[in-house]
């Protein structure tokens, strides 16, 4: 009838699987940026762009709708999901910030220009003692000037987990999400520590001796980069090119080269990141593996972390959901394969099978890769300790206690200003932990099966398979119990090196 509108039906609710679609378009528009970021290049979504047709989506009243909705795991993942990329979006601008001075950031050692984000590969590879020295002067001046633009990002951060959340911990925060019982995980981590220090400080002492001629004392966090890059033993590694090593996979019918949805990116381009890393834009169909070799076996290393990551996620079944594939809340069992791989390709077996070195050369190389992890992991575990602490108590500004405890559980001087750049979000330092202890766990396992050499026995890829197929379905307690792997402890890892250095 004239004057009258026509009735619209209502619009329905908006569903768990709408939420998903929403979020994990953004995820791809968040790691494509970060991939084209990473290679040097121009993104496809520059700054605020991210963000700007989605700001009425990226609201509280979204959040509580989202948080209404009943659905166990899918909708913890979604919930969690939401709050990442909310917080992404309203911290960008202090994050920018940061980044913009620190990518201009540049330390001044004898001659050399040394940019803030290429200080590893540098200590690892083009370094001595005396420049390491001036370096440290260097990146302390730089550490200072920064840390303003770092503490803003993580002040505000904390402010809006309490405006906004209603949260007022950050420890709460990341144990809600991750189901992570850090408490527990504190006390044991600190146990470790005690229970392994003076195997490690007397296996690290010989080494710094034999290394430098000095004491583990007179070392500093930079000497430690060098040391743990194993470059002293470089001399004997092959000038073979990394993509050759990669037909070891054909122990396991699979070729990395020619995996569907998985890109491996390897050229030595100089606008390119110095760090690797795989960027997990959409499971299982598109993975990218990004790194710049240098030379030496932390390439091969490398490598291999990063193909644990890559290959578990190109492997995951495709008829997983959504949420399940795309949306996890942790990576610690990502962690785990990446740690498995990559503690393949120092293994005796594989130095002297693969890449062709003595039974002598190979013992060698192997047991320093041991000490090496040995120290990366107590590293991990002082700088869980120290985090833990700094949230816990709410002293974000001041770094001595950081310093304190990396000096007394690595041996290795830490500069107090340098701590929130050693500072990785939501303590990922213990997701590599937890990552290492399921290692431990997997690598027992199939070491019991199939003997020393398992890794070259082709019923590995295929129960890697099987377990890849799930990933990101289960968390990593619930991977190990599943598969009959156990519990995750430090107790396998330090038989491991007790076994190895107690007989030195």
């Amino acid at each position: 009838m004239p004057g009258k509108g026509i009735a619209m039906p209502p619009k329905p609710p908006p569903r768990l699987s709408d939420f998903a679609d929403i979020l994990h378009h953004l995820n791809c528009r968040v790691g494509l940026t970060a991939l084209s970021l990473w290679k040097g290049k121009k993104p496809l979504f520059d700054g605020y762009r991210l963000y700007a047709d989605v700001e009425d989506f990226l609201t509280k009243d979204t959040l509580d709708r989202l948080v209404a909705m009943e659905d166990g795991s899918d909708q913890h993942r979604l919930k969690f999901a939401f709050m990442d990329h909310y917080l992404q979006h309203h911290l960008y601008s202090h994050d920018a910030e940061y980044r913009a001075w620190s990518s201009s950031a540049v330390a001044h050692v004898n001659g050399q220009r040394i940019r803030f984000r290429e200080v590893i590969p540098w200590c690892q590879k083009s370094s001595t003692r005396t420049e390491r020295l001036e370096l440290q002067k260097e990146i302390t001046a730089l550490c200072k000037f920064l840390k303003p633009f770092v503490l803003n990002y993580w002040n505000e951060l904390l402010a809006l987990l309490k405006s906004d959340f209603n949260i007022d911990s950050y420890l709460d925060y990341c144990q809600k999400k991750k189901g992570i019982d850090y408490p527990r995980f504190y006390d044991r981590i600190k146990r470790f520590l005690k229970d392994s220090e003076s195997l490690y400080f007397n296996a690290m002492e010989t080494w710094s001796q034999n290394r430098f001629g000095l004491s583990l004392s007179e070392l500093t966090r930079f000497d430690a980069i060098c040391l743990l890059g194993l470059s002293e033993f470089d001399p004997l590694c092959p000038s073979t090119p990394l993509e050759d090593y990669l037909s070891f996979f054909r122990h396991w019918d699979m070729d990395p080269r020619f995996i569907d949805g998985l890109t491996l990116d390897m050229g030595t381009e100089v606008e390119k990141s110095a760090q690797a890393m795989s960027f997990i834009v959409q499971v299982p169909e598109e993975i990218y593996l990004v790194m710049k070799p240098t030379g030496g076996w932390i390439d091969l290393e490398t490598l291999w972390h990063e193909l644990g990551h890559g290959l578990s996620a190109a492997h995951t079944s495709p008829d997983l959901s959504l949420t399940d594939r795309n949306l996890s809340v942790s990576f610690n069992l990502s962690e785990s394969f990446a740690f498995l791989l990559q503690n393949i390709a120092l293994t005796r077996p594989f130095l002297t099978s693969v890449v062709g070195l003595s039974e002598e050369n190979a013992a060698t190389l192997a047991y320093y890769k041991a000490l090496k992890d040995f120290s990366s992991f107590r590293r991990y575990c002082a700088k869980f300790v120290a985090e833990y602490e700094m949230f816990e108590k709410g002293a974000l500004s001041n770094g001595q206690n950081y310093a304190n405890l990396m000096r007394q559980h690595t041996g290795f001087y830490h500069q107090p200003d340098s701590h929130l750049f050693d500072l990785v979000p939501e303590f990922y330092c213990l997701d590599y932990l937890l990552g290492w202890m399921a290692e431990s766990r997997m690598r027992e396992h199939f070491k019991e099966r199939f003997g020393s050499e398992w890794m070259f026995r082709p019923q590995v890829g295929e129960e890697l398979r099987k377990w890849w197929a799930e990933e990101n379905r289960l968390d990593i307690f619930e991977f190990m119990e599943t598969h009959g792997l156990g519990r995750l402890s430090t107790s396998h890892l330090l038989h491991r090196w007790e076994a190895l250095f107690e007989l030195k």
